[in-house]
């Protein structure tokens, strides 16, 4: 189980605690990241490199990027060329691709002018011959040739044809596939769930499931898509967040509040602002103060803070006027900037 460590900040530079509060990884660096599958990257040198919970740096080489390690491999540029390392640093597969995907289902995307894909021995599993090539996903890998995308499988053959405009990648049993601006959902067989419907934004979260449901827009307005296809919640808020623990933010008429997966109003809106529900708990904001209440709507923890954000294992990040801390569930300070 990878360690809790929890982002802290004295005099201007960040390093790490632990869930008590203690200092793990002292503060001295400029800038650093949270960590995700055991690294978090810190800068050093004017360079992003990777850390670990131990807080030993991988610097046997600086490079021009570092990526986030996936399946125990990083991907790193020097110059212009894409390699991958391991977690101590080493080079895994050396420098050779002009771009580079990260590690899932033991394949990689590559490329060197086409792409492909490769092990985690460098070799290449499937021949470099697409325009585009996303990761694998339940044994399925979004790819594009010339304009039109489709999805293979692990030997490079098409499971699904090519006949979309973009797709993403598989999220369980389904995935997103847009045409004309438009996104809905095909299933593993390429059985079309949801016909392309909602609007598509490159770089939003079309599409994208969280608690079983995914936000859908049409024109101006947000609802909600299960997994099964089904508009759950048709789109008549003004906004809406991504469901958690059963529940989600929405906006109407300025003000936020939270539905249920049936669409009903668990929590009425009332708020200036609000976030997602994590650990029992979501963020709220009212009289330009930040708070939490539990998914009746009373209030756990008054609104005190400037900042805040949303729980996660056991603690939230709290900033009042201008100075970091740490509390826990029951709203007592854990840890605090000096």
């Amino acid at each position: 189980m990878e360690k809790s460590l929890f982002k802290i900040r004295e005099n201007g530079k960040y390093g790490f605690m632990d869930e008590t509060g203690e200092t793990v990884i002292e503060p001295q660096y400029a800038e650093a990241e949270d960590f995700y599958n055991g690294f978090s990257r810190v800068r050093f040198m004017d360079k992003l490199v990777p850390l670990d919970v131990h807080g030993r740096l991988l610097i046997r080489q600086f490079y021009k990027h570092v990526g986030l390690f996936e399946e125990g491999l990083a991907k790193v540029q020097l110059v212009q060329k894409w390699g991958f390392i391991d977690p101590r640093g080493r080079m895994a597969i050396p420098f050779q691709f002009d771009d580079a995907g990260f590690f899932s289902e033991g394949l990689a995307p590559v490329a060197n002018g086409a792409y492909g894909y490769i092990n985690k021995e460098g070799e290449y599993v499937i021949e470099p011959q697409f325009d585009g090539a996303g990761e694998f996903s339940n044994g399925l890998a979004p790819v594009v040739e010339g304009a039109v995308f489709g999805y293979i499988g692990p030997q490079g053959e098409y499971v699904i044809p090519p006949l979309f405009d973009n797709c993403l990648p598989f999220q369980n049993k389904v995935a997103v596939v847009v045409r004309q601006g438009k996104w809905g959902l095909i299933d593993r067989k390429g059985k079309m769930l949801l016909k392309p419907l909602f609007d598509f934004h490159e770089g939003y979260t079309s599409g994208e499931f969280f608690d079983g449901m995914t936000i859908a827009v049409k024109g101006e307005k947000y609802g909600f898509v299960n997994e099964k296809g089904e508009v759950a919640i048709e789109p008549q808020f003004d906004f809406a967040g991504d469901f958690g623990e059963g529940l989600a933010l929405i906006e109407t008429k300025g003000k936020f509040g939270y539905i249920n997966k049936k669409g009903e109003m668990a929590v009425e809106p009332k708020y200036d602002d609000a976030g997602v529900f994590s650990n029992g708990l979501a963020q709220v904001k009212t009289g330009g103060l930040w708070g939490f209440i539990d998914p009746t709507g009373d209030t756990y923890i008054k609104p005190l803070f400037d900042e805040v954000l949303p729980f996660r294992n056991g603690l939230a990040w709290v900033n009042f006027k201008g100075q970091w801390a740490y509390i826990n569930k029951d709203g007592k300070v854990v840890w605090k900037e000096k």
